[in-house]
C-alpha cells in the first residue's frame, strides 16, 4: 500500500472556479482537475491507494463545511482519508472537534497564510492546546507559499517554539519541514520527537536529492511521510523522486505508509 499524505480536491460545484483561481495565484499548472475523481485517477496512475485529502478553512465561516466535507468523502470515497480544518477567528473550536472526533478524524489542516497568522502567533494557541489534549495531530503547511513570497507564516524558526510550547503535540510540517528553508529545517526542527515531516511538492520545488537524503537521516524515516501535494505536484513524479533516494525497502515502506498508517489508524 502507498499513501499519499498530502492532496487536495474540492466539491465538484466549486473544483473548477478553485482551481482556476489557485492556478492564476500561483502561476503555474496543476496537474488534476481538482475534483474528487481526478485525484483518484492521478494517485491512481502512481499507484496510490489512499490519498490523505488536506482541505482548508481559510475563514471562519468556512469551517464547518469543509468539515463535512471531509466527513463526507470518508463516508463515500474508499480512495480517500480527509482530515479536518480549524480556523483561528472562529469561536466553534471544541464543538468541531467533536464532529470530527464523532467522524473518526484524528487530525486537522491548517495553513497559516491563508488565516493571516503567523504560526507561533497567540491565535494559534487555543486551537494548539484543544488538538494537544484531545490527541488529534496537526498538518501545516511550513516555508514558502506563493500566495505570501514575501512574507512565511511558518518557519522552522517559528515552528520550533511552537513544539516548545506544545510538547505533546503532534505535527506533520509539510514540504520536508519547511518549502525551501531546508537548512533551517535541519538546524531547528530536525530530531524532534512529536514531529513529522512529509515530502509534498519537494520534487516539483527541485529540492537537492543530497539535502532530501540529509533531512530524512537526521530526523529519521519512521518521521517522514510521502505526500505529492496533488492538483500542485504529479503523485507519480513525487513518488520517483522519493524513491530515487535508494533509501532501502524498509524506510521505504515506513515513508510509503506504516508512518502514515500510524497516524491515521492506530
Amino acid at each position: 500500500m502507498t499513501i499519499d499524505f498530502h492532496t487536495h480536491c474540492f466539491p465538484d460545484s466549486i473544483a473548477g472556479k478553485a482551481i482556476s483561481k489557485l492556478s492564476a495565484a500561483a502561476g503555474s499548472e496543476p496537474v488534476a482537475d481538482g475534483t474528487v475523481s481526478g485525484l483518484i485517477n492521478a494517485g491512481k496512475a502512481a499507484g496510490i491507494s489512499l490519498s490523505v485529502v488536506c482541505s482548508i478553512a481559510t475563514n471562519p465561516h468556512q469551517e464547518h463545511k469543509v468539515n463535512c466535507f471531509a466527513v463526507s468523502l470518508n463516508d463515500r470515497v474508499p480512495e480517500v482519508a480527509a482530515l479536518g480544518s480549524l480556523h483561528p477567528d472562529s469561536e466553534n473550536t471544541e464543538d468541531e472537534l467533536d464532529y470530527l472526533a464523532d467522524h473518526d478524524i484524528k487530525g486537522i489542516k491548517i495553513h497559516p497564510e491563508y488565516a493571516g497568522y503567523y504560526i507561533d502567533s497567540p491565535e494559534w494557541d487555543r486551537i494548539l492546546s484543544a488538538c494537544e489534549e484531545r490527541g488529534f495531530f496537526v498538518v501545516t503547511h511550513a516555508g514558502r507559499d506563493f500566495i505570501s513570497p514575501d512574507r512565511i507564516a511558518v518557519t522552522p524558526q517559528r515552528l520550533a517554539k511552537v513544539l516548545d510550547r506544545h510538547k505533546n503535540l503532534t505535527v506533520v510540517a509539510a514540504h520536508l519541514g519547511g518549502n525551501r528553508l531546508w537548512d533551517d529545517v535541519l538546524t531547528y526542527l530536525c530530531g524532534r520527537e512529536k514531529l513529522y515531516f512529509d515530502t509534498a511538492l519537494i520534487a516539483r520545488e527541485g529540492i537537492n536529492p543530497e539535502t532530501a537524503e540529509k533531512i530524512i537521516a537526521a530526523h529519521g524515516a519512521d518521521r517522514i511521510l510521502f505526500g505529492s501535494d496533488c492538483p500542485w505536484s504529479s503523485p507519480a513524479k513525487e513518488l520517483e523522486f522519493v524513491l530515487s533516494l535508494g533509501l532501502g525497502a524498509e524506510k521505504n515502506r515506513l515513508i510509503l505508509s506504516e508512518n502514515a498508517e500510524k497516524l491515521l489508524f492506530g
